[in-house]
């Protein structure tokens, strides 16, 4: 009888003993959070690994740069372009957080920028190639500093005579410059070589997670999703990019009545995924999601100790996934915003036609036309080279919308003017758009196809 009793007591004591290493190991398994410290050199008192904090600062960099890009008065203005440059290219302290902040019943938890990370800024992670879809062969870098000159001597960030609206350029070529190209083409492509910041070392010295902890981290942080993406609809996640009194609800996580910008909030490349999954015809945002919280999960069961293949194989599946993914949410964007330029020449030319007033369709055209040229930019700055499909996406949309005059930005001269020829007809551009959409679905394989042209 004792025999009896001892086997199920032992075996009960193995399940529990068992349930609490792995409840302590992926306590919650939906959440990107809770990951276990496995550095085995740290001697501190941290129990959770998992830091991005870095990226979550450059996301409220990046917010808080567009809304200064539509701050101009239409005149030189030293003072903005500096403030601005310190959003892009400064670390320096003391900076206020101008977007995300506070609004109605939502209420965000910081105010600036240092009590996220401190010393952050955005120039340094940006994209370094030759950007060939904007004039002048620059780098990124060099792009968007000749952007933020541009955008604070204009007015609201708007250029009538180019039709290049900075505050939607700056803002979409910077998810892919910063956000996707880091992500994708660094911490989920070199940094996961065998010896690239190996599992059996800390990141840096005296920290509390190992180089692939972190690495995963800092490509998830770059993503811009809540810790708690997987326990929420697309809507949810939506709603709390637009600050809506549904998102609070959805955002707080931890019921503190405020919104932490280090965890909960929705930042860029997260809220397109969920603004297209809306739709009910894609899952970007889960399917990029749980490929991080997989491949953390994965990291953690290696114990600290060097990645074997099987596990780094692992890795690059889920890293795949989200590139994947990742790349087809641009793609869709693309091909959204040819869709509403299409629409809007479209009523430009009726107003036209009927001797009236353009000013509102025009200033929608080159808004659209901003967010379709960023979204192509970025698109290019990822980890695939795109070849031949960059060169007939640069050549389809060009250096600029072509404008109720006839002209388009062709160059940009030695003296940093803008050089405007004749371009295509305005019935031609608008063919060019179906072209566009035709051209992300035969190499992209977009699925949700907002705003189509064509059946």
């Amino acid at each position: 009888m004792k025999i009896f009793l001892m086997r199920p007591t032992l075996s009960i004591v193995v399940l529990i003993a068992t349930s609490l290493i792995f409840g302590c190991v992926f306590a919650k398994p939906e959440m990107y959070s809770s990951f276990p410290v496995t550095e085995k050199s740290y001697s501190g008192s941290k129990k959770n690994s998992t830091s991005y904090t870095g990226q979550m600062a450059r996301h409220v960099l990046h917010n808080s740069l567009k809304k200064l890009a539509g701050k101009g008065n239409g005149k030189p203005n030293p003072g903005l372009k500096a403030q601005m440059l310190s959003y892009y290219s400064g670390k320096d302290a003391g900076r206020k957080i101008i977007d995300p902040t506070s609004k109605g019943d939502f209420k965000v938890k910081q105010t600036m920028v240092d009590q996220i990370s401190k010393g952050k800024n955005l120039k340094g992670k940006t994209y370094k190639g030759i950007v060939n879809g904007f004039p002048g062969q620059m780098t990124g870098p060099e792009v968007f500093e000749f952007m933020i000159d541009k955008a604070s001597s204009s007015k609201g960030g708007f250029d009538p005579l180019t039709g290049y609206n900075y505050t939607q350029l700056i803002s979409k070529f910077m998810m892919g410059a910063v956000f996707y190209s880091q992500a994708v083409d660094n911490y989920l492509d070199e940094k996961l070589e065998a010896d690239n910041k190996p599992n059996n070392k800390p990141y840096k010295k005296g920290a509390y997670y190992t180089g692939k902890e972190h690495s995963w981290d800092e490509a998830f942080g770059y993503f811009g999703a809540p810790a708690h993406t997987l326990t929420l609809t697309p809507d949810d996640v939506y709603n709390i990019a637009k600050r809506k009194p549904a998102g609070m609800s959805a955002a707080d996580w931890d019921g503190d009545g405020v919104v932490d910008l280090k965890s909960e909030m929705t930042f860029g490349p997260a809220y397109y995924a969920a603004a297209f999954d809306r739709g009910g015809k894609t899952n970007y945002l889960h399917t990029i999601t749980k490929a991080y919280v997989d491949g953390r999960k994965t990291i953690v069961t290696a114990g600290g100790k060097k990645l074997t293949s099987a596990q780094r194989n692992k890795l690059k599946s889920a890293a795949s996934v989200i590139g994947k993914n990742w790349e087809q949410v641009l793609a869709e964007a693309t091909f959204k915003y040819a869709g509403s330029v299409h629409k809007d020449m479209d009523k430009i030319k009726t107003i036209i036609e009927a001797k009236g007033n353009v000013s509102k369709a025009l200033n929608a055209y080159i808004k659209h036309w901003g967010e379709l040229k960023g979204f192509s930019l970025a698109l290019q700055t990822g980890k695939n080279n795109l070849g031949g499909t960059a060169s007939s996406l640069n050549r389809l949309i060009g250096f600029g919308p072509v404008m109720p005059d006839g002209s388009q930005v062709v160059r940009i001269d030695n003296r940093g003017n803008y050089v405007r020829s004749k371009g295509v007809s305005w019935s031609s551009y608008m063919k060019q758009m179906v072209s566009i959409q035709k051209l992300m679905i035969s190499k992209f394989n977009v699925k949700a196809q907002n705003k189509a042209l064509t059946k």
